[in-house]
């Protein structure tokens, strides 16, 4: 039942004639929805009565009389009552002011040893080119975002927004983290929108520029991977209307590659120098209803001089595509969503998930990606939500070489009550590496597959998005011993396979 607070007569008077449209209402309606509604009308009407005060105060602000030793005041009009109230009431409906946003998580993860456990959704060999693994019981890190937003509101209808991301990331378990934090600004940008000098195709287009993440990136969740990542410093333009139904999102993102030995090839003996290159990523990102079609060229001057140690040079052009649906049922066998993506990069666009965060790739480099996964109730308690990340990659660093794995993750939860549920996770990951020498890497391939109980609680149940939650856990990990070899988390201090591990986690955004 609701708790509530009688501010003004006003609002007394609308709650004594409430109580009694209440005894006349249908008798179909509930006593919890009647108060619901009684409270949203003592809310409202409070919202007019501090309204009609401010109206007053700055009525009486106008015929003030100015002080003897100052100039006369001007006049408070109508108008500019009308104004300030306006921007009140936008200040109210979050369209003006200031707003913040989160993300974090933060847990513990102990092995049966009773110390500290590896682990990680990139804790396996594919973990180095983006194959994650269930996420749910295998994180051991504290990181946070804390997301800083500032909208204003203009007389002509535009709008304006800025926005600064910080972020930082830890693993240790101390409270004072400063030797080991990585605190860092990731973004910095300002955005326009509802520009009233745009018309045709730009007619409702927002302009941006500084150093963001693209608006329109999205992720697995419960494999904490993105399936398009594009991110750096640049500007661009959203929705843009070629069509009826047709929008596209142009950018120019910039990313830097930095400190790599280059090859010198008119004076061999100066090999092994640090140098630097920008690599610029040009984006035309188009909507057709469900449909995504995205496509990105890639240019880094200079990069060709990278010596990736395997006598290979790195590639200074790419290209990449990605064709996705967002889907609004559970491939159209009853309610919930879906996404699917096919992803395909050649060269710099090699790394098909973070667009141009690899200096690495060779010019022959080529990697085709799929992703998808689901979420649906399969009863009135339980919800499901499978997921399918996989990728084969040739010629990536060295020629010859080859990278295939694919995951299949299962999240299941039962909701208990409104503030507990069980939730439970299977991880599957198969792969086949032949590195060819690359950064000292073996050949390997096998099997990774873990499995996760969580008791869950929640101030609210209801839906795989809801946050803030608190969780407990137990992990069982297993492994094929020839990973071990490979050179990742696998087969160090013990992390041999068979593995318990337990914990305890928050996640929380809003």
């Amino acid at each position: 039942m609701h708790k509530m607070t009688f501010k003004t007569p006003l609002a007394i008077a609308v709650a004594t004639a409430s109580l009694g449209l209440c005894g006349a209402a249908n008798a179909d309606t509930t006593m919890e929805e009647r108060f619901a509604e009684l409270e949203a009308r003592i809310a409202a009407a409070e919202q007019r009565a501090e309204a009609a005060e401010r109206r007053a105060e700055l009525a009486e602000q106008g015929r003030g009389a100015a002080p003897a030793s100052s100039a006369p005041a001007a006049a408070t009009t109508d108008a500019d009552i009308e104004e300030r109230l306006a921007r009140v009431e936008r200040q109210a409906s979050g369209e003006e002011g200031f707003s913040f946003n989160v993300y974090a998580r933060s847990g513990l993860l102990i092995g049966e040893d009773g110390k500290s456990a590896p682990g990680g959704p990139y804790l396996t060999p594919a973990g180095g080119n983006g194959g994650a693994v269930g996420r749910l019981g295998n994180e051991t890190d504290t990181y946070a975002e804390a997301i800083l937003n500032y909208r204003m509101q203009f007389d002509n209808g535009a709008k304006a927004r800025y926005t600064t991301m910080i972020a930082d990331g830890v693993n240790t378990s101390n409270d004072w983290t400063g030797a080991e934090s990585q605190l860092n600004v990731r973004q910095v940008y300002a955005e326009f929108s509802d520009l009233p000098s745009f018309t045709g195709a730009f007619e409702n287009a927002s302009i941006w520029a500084g150093k963001r993440f693209d608006r329109n990136n999205f992720d697995i969740h419960w494999l904490d991977s993105d399936v398009v990542f594009l991110a750096g410093t640049g500007g661009g333009v959203y929705d843009v209307q070629l069509a009826e139904n047709w929008k596209t999102n142009f950018s120019l993102y910039g990313r830097t590659f930095s400190d790599y030995p280059v090859v010198n090839r008119e004076n061999p003996g100066l090999d092994g120098e640090s140098s630097d290159t920008d690599n610029l990523i040009l984006t035309s990102n188009n909507y057709f209803g469900n449909w995504q079609v995205m496509v990105n060229g890639m240019s880094a001057a200079d990069n060709d001089e990278r010596d990736i140690g395997v006598g290979q040079t790195a590639a200074d052009t790419g290209w990449h595509t990605m064709v996705a649906y967002h889907g609004d049922s559970f491939f159209g066998m009853g309610e919930g969503n879906f996404k699917a993506a096919v992803l395909h990069g050649q060269g710099l666009g090699a790394e098909v998930k973070g667009l141009g965060s690899n200096g690495d790739l060779t010019d022959d480099a080529s990697t085709t990606r799929l992703a998808v996964y689901g979420t649906t109730y399969v009863a009135p308690k339980w919800r499901i939500a499978p997921a399918i990340l996989a990728e084969t990659s040739d010629d990536r660093f060295a020629s010859g070489d080859s990278y295939d794995w694919a995951t299949l993750n299962v999240r299941l939860a039962n909701e208990i009550n409104q503030n507990f549920e069980m939730q439970y996770e299977a991880s599957y990951q198969w792969m086949d590496f032949e590195p060819q020498g690359y950064s000292g890497r073996n050949a390997v391939d096998g099997d990774y597959m873990k499995f996760t109980i969580a008791p869950t609680f929640k101030p609210e149940v209801g839906g795989f998005w809801k946050r803030p939650e608190i969780r407990l856990f137990t992990t069982y990990s297993d492994w094929d011993e020839n990973l071990n070899s490979y050179g990742s988390s696998l087969g160090s201090d013990g992390f041999t396979g068979g593995e318990f591990t337990f914990g305890v986690q928050t996640e929380v955004w809003f």
